[in-house]
């Protein structure tokens, strides 16, 4: 229930998720209908996800050739996250969706990420349908979309090649017209695509009757060359298998063939691939290769419409990352709270004939486990006023649905990069907590770890992110989005002045968010005193990191400020925002030191001094 009720809190004590329900697309709900979804999601992820967490990790998928084959554990729970109506938990009730508030689907799908991470939700297939009902045509939407979120179908995103990672200008994937009607398709103008796509997670499985793969590739312009940089780049959707303007299968397998499956670290239940398009493994009717493939949105466009996917993936992954730092502290406060180990101390030192006391009364174990509550739950609170924030965007008044976009243009580098490196390190304080344990498979914080490890990398690394905030985003639109964000941060503040603790911290806290906010502006405005990007940005990764603890120091005072009720979880509550300001919020210094001196130490190393 521990995971339960921080959510209850998190959703309707702060962030007063029943007041959207006086809005006219959530004005069937309430909060039983809240609460039935929460409980129905916590019920599934309890019996199908969590009790086969470890049997994944083990039985990893494996490719005989023709297919990909997996535990009947997965299919079982895929199948109960599909019938739970959850793949199409936001949309509208005419597609046969639930028109829940994105704040309460995102609150629901914790509790799977905390079950079994690797087994997964519905976040990629969800993330394809939604860009597709953004910039698919009416025909996309009802062939491709509709039927990813009634379960039927899944969807992937393919971007990555093996010689091009994170650096999509450099992909080599290739589209070129099917034929002279080749614009006359209902589905879509028609391509054949050719190239290859690596890193491709759910790229291949027999979970669902077809597989919508997002690919983006490049079309020849008109002298037969790619177009070079972003701008050439186009999006296009790639089922597995053929189907017709109604959404039938033709019976005809799409040339996308399976090269083979990436054996992972971590994340060992989701299938990872090499997929090749258009290498001729299965040709069409008249004999001829190329994955065929429909242009959705405009050509040339396509890294501009696959964004829309990217970030809501990015906002997933670190609530992956959150859930599982969460899960690893569950884990070791149950062991703490049961392992004996050493005595107490004394005045007179310990007394070796006295009895044995459990490691939670040992003072570095409660600080190991105070952390990993303050990391874990502190993201968890970011992750979820970002997916308020959704809200806000999707179906607030113009003005502060515009604030929201902007809000998380700024948001969206932390909310992923925040939780994917410091619930990792929660993770390593668990595995700390169970001593030698903690490093044996008799316990599952070592998995925790291994699926953790992933999430700094996939959907854009520390070093992408922190040179998209600092500079993008923080500098976007004149600064909007980061005087908003500015305005929140003091509007909290003097709130929490306002208030009083009997311990008196909250003012001491508020102070020191003051601080720290004003020490993050002095050092953007130094980074970019020269105007050099080669400069300013030397140093994007350090400037992340203290950027995203003034965030989080943010989010703990938000918390702390409702938490001055009685109780031990308030009590916790508070205590670990002590933790955060105490412990955590003082690191900033050293890494905005660098950042305003535009230290160029790392980038000037050369290359043979290594």
């Amino acid at each position: 229930m521990a995971l339960r009720d921080t959510v209850d809190f998190l959703l309707y004590d702060w962030l007063q998720a029943e007041a959207l329900n006086q809005r006219s697309r959530f004005a069937d709900h309430s909060r039983e209908t809240f609460d039935a979804v929460l409980d129905t999601c916590e019920r599934i992820a309890r019996d199908k996800f969590a009790p086969y967490n470890r049997t994944i990790d083990t039985q990893e998928p494996q490719f005989d050739g023709e297919r990909v084959i997996l535990p009947q554990a997965t299919h079982d729970a895929h199948a109960a996250y599909a019938a739970s109506g959850m793949l199409s938990a936001a949309q509208d009730y005419d597609i046969g969706g639930m028109q829940l508030p994105y704040v309460v689907e995102s609150a629901a799908n914790a509790f799977f990420a905390c079950a079994s991470v690797s087994i997964g939700g519905g976040m990629l297939t969800v993330g394809n349908a939604n860009l597709l009902m953004a910039y698919g045509s009416e025909t996309q939407k009802q062939v491709f979309a509709h039927h990813e979120f009634s379960g039927r179908w899944s969807g992937t995103m393919c971007l990555s090649e093996p010689q091009a990672g994170s650096s999509l200008s450099d992909i080599t994937t290739r589209a070129i017209p099917d034929g002279e009607d080749f614009a006359s398709d209902p589905l879509g103008s028609r391509y054949r695509l050719k190239g290859h796509k690596m890193w491709i997670s759910t790229g291949d499985h027999e979970l669902t009757e077809n597989i919508v793969h997002l690919v983006l590739a490049k079309i020849p312009g008109p002298d037969g060359m790619p177009i070079p940089g972003v701008k050439g780049i186009s999006l296009f959707v790639v089922p597995k298998h053929r189907v017709d303007a109604q959404g039938k299968l033709t019976g005809q397998r799409n040339d996308v063939a399976l090269a083979g499956l990436n054996h992972k670290c971590g994340w060992r239940g989701t299938v990872n691939t090499l997929l090749n398009f258009g290498e001729g493994k299965y040709p069409d009717a008249q004999g001829q290769a190329g994955a065929i493939g429909y242009l959705v949105g405009q050509p040339g466009e396509g890294l501009r419409c696959m964004f829309h996917m990217m970030n809501e993936a990015r906002i997933g992954v670190g609530m992956a990352a959150t859930m599982l730092g969460l899960a690893g502290y569950y884990a070791s406060l149950d062991y703490a709270k049961a392992r004996p180990q050493g005595r107490a101390m004394t005045a007179a030192g310990k007394d070796p004939a006295s009895a044995q006391i459990r490691i939670i009364e040992h003072a570095d174990v409660k600080r190991m486990l105070l952390a990993q509550k303050a990391y874990g739950e502190g993201a968890l609170a970011l992750a979820m006023y970002c997916a308020r924030l959704v809200d806000e965007q999707r179906t607030g008044e113009a003005t502060a649905a515009n604030e929201a976009r902007l809000l998380l243009e700024v948001l969206t580098p932390i909310a992923k990069s925040w939780p994917s490196e410091w619930c990792l390190e929660a993770n390593s304080l668990a595995i700390q907590v169970h001593g030698g344990y903690g490093y044996t498979r008799d316990y599952p914080v070592e998995q925790y770890w291994r699926d953790n490890r992933l999430n700094m990398i996939h959907e854009g690394t520390h070093g992408i992110q922190g040179m998209d905030l600092l500079g993008r985003k923080v500098r976007m639109e004149d600064g909007q989005g980061m005087t908003l964000l500015t305005q929140r941060i003091h509007a909290t503040v003097a709130q929490a002045l306002q208030q009083t603790d009997q311990a008196g911290h909250i003012a001491d806290h508020a102070h020191a968010l003051t601080d720290a906010l004003q020490h993050v502006q002095r050092a953007t405005d130094m980074a970019w005193q020269e105007g050099t990007p080669t400069q300013a940005l030397a140093n994007a990764v350090p400037y992340l990191q203290a950027f995203g603890h003034m965030v989080l120091s943010w989010m703990w005072l938000e918390v702390e400020r409702v938490s001055q009720g009685a109780g031990s979880e308030n009590l916790g509550r508070r205590t670990a925002a002590q933790f955060f300001f105490r412990y955590e919020l003082p690191k900033i210094s050293a890494w905005l030191q660098v950042v305003a001196q535009r230290d160029m130490t790392c980038a000037n190393m050369p290359e043979d001094a290594f």
